[in-house]
């Protein structure tokens, strides 16, 4: 899996890389710590810490450019003044495997690697031969595991980002998709029976009306929620749409033509965790809404039946197909009713029915996944 994970130095980390250089490399330049050379010598020595310590600032834009420089100017300190070590490279070292995939920042490693092991030998300081590849492979290591954690905390705000954006448009699916539909046919409805039956005709229309608001009502409900600060905000629940809501979800459906008849056993008395309950509604919508849209059904039965451990949806139609909708589109009804079932737990299946029509049952935990 590619590395697209990135990292943009702010200007205090570039500050704190700078005031990291100055510390290490200050003494160098106030001071005349011994064994550090004089005259023509020291004038380069200050020219190439000058050169490390305002390199770093372009870190962030010139990763592999800065690094190779500082590594070569950290390269003449250290033959220059060998007790100096690799100093300010190893905190580049270290940003470069923060900021950049290993596979681009091992050359880095390489880079510190061996001045680390060669100065050493070629100055007399035999016991930094070891100690300083030791820590420049410890700075790199410390970067990588830096990039990696900071990459699986940006992918898991990613998924949350991307489920909560899927439950949103789920949400705003269902509730669309099904006052829409019924809408459509409502005026379809009124138009056909206008000039023959007047009467009817009004009716289609208040009842239009009704399901607007309906819609209004619920998609101002679901806003606040999803504007609320908090995962519930007050009253949060009793927005939310459940089994008892199911009664006036199938009532203007008579207008549009199609009988529904709505069955519940064992919910007497019962009380179900919300997330059962609105994802039960919502299977019942979506499935009344595609029974609108394609089925050209004249009869629909809901079965809802609970049980200590499940609850159990059956919705079956009559249709034939071809419904006066169907040149809309398929969209995503039966693959958003799957996810919402796979989601707390349970199952869902969908298809046309041996006995006729086409059927939708569905089985969801009555106790929420953790």
């Amino acid at each position: 899996m590619p590395d697209r994970f990135e990292v943009t130095l702010s200007p205090r980390w570039r500050t704190v890389l700078v005031g990291c250089a100055l510390a290490l490399l200050a003494p160098l330049v106030l001071l005349t710590p011994q064994g550090a050379p004089g005259g023509f010598g020291r004038a380069v020595l200050i020219a190439l810490v000058v050169v490390q310590a305002g390199a770093v600032w372009w870190m962030s834009e010139w990763p592999g450019t800065v690094t190779a420089t500082v590594l070569l100017a950290g390269s003449g300190i250290q033959f220059l003044y060998p007790k100096a070590g690799p100093g300010i490279a190893l905190v580049v070292v270290s940003t470069l495997a923060w900021i950049r995939p290993a596979r681009e920042s091992l050359w880095g490693l390489a880079g510190a690697l061996v001045p680390a092991g060669v100065l050493p030998w070629a100055t007399g300081h035999l016991r930094h031969a070891l100690l300083w590849p030791a820590a420049a492979l410890l700075a790199w290591s410390w970067g990588a595991l830096g990039r990696a954690r900071s990459a699986r905390r940006q992918a898991e705000a990613r998924r949350v980002v991307l489920e909560e954006r899927a439950r949103i448009a789920r949400e705003l699916h269902d509730v669309l998709a099904h006052t829409v539909s019924v809408m459509v046919i409502q005026a379809a409805a009124a138009d056909d029976v206008f000039d023959v039956d007047p009467a009817k005709a009004r009716q289609a229309l208040r009842d239009l009306e009704t399901s607007g608001r309906q819609a209004l009502t619920e998609l101002r409900a679901f806003l606040r929620t999803v504007r609320s600060l908090d995962d519930e905000p007050e009253g949060g629940a009793a927005l939310r749409p459940g089994l008892a809501d199911l009664d006036g979800l199938t009532r203007p459906l008579a207008a549009a033509g199609l009988r529904v008849t709505f069955r519940t056993e064992g919910l007497d008395g019962r009380t179900l965790p919300p997330g059962v309950e609105l994802s039960a509604y919502r299977i019942v919508q979506e499935s009344l809404t595609n029974t609108l849209r394609h089925a050209r059904a004249r009869t629909t039965d809901i079965t809802v039946v609970a049980t200590d451990r499940e609850l159990t949806i059956d919705v079956r139609d009559d249709g034939i197909g071809g419904g006066r909708l169907t040149g809309l589109g398929a969209g995503q009804g039966i693959a958003g009713m799957r996810e919402r079932a796979a989601m707390m737990g349970g199952s869902l299946t969908a298809g046309p029915d041996p006995a006729g029509g086409f059927r939708v049952r569905a089985r969801l935990p009555v106790e929420e996944p953790p």
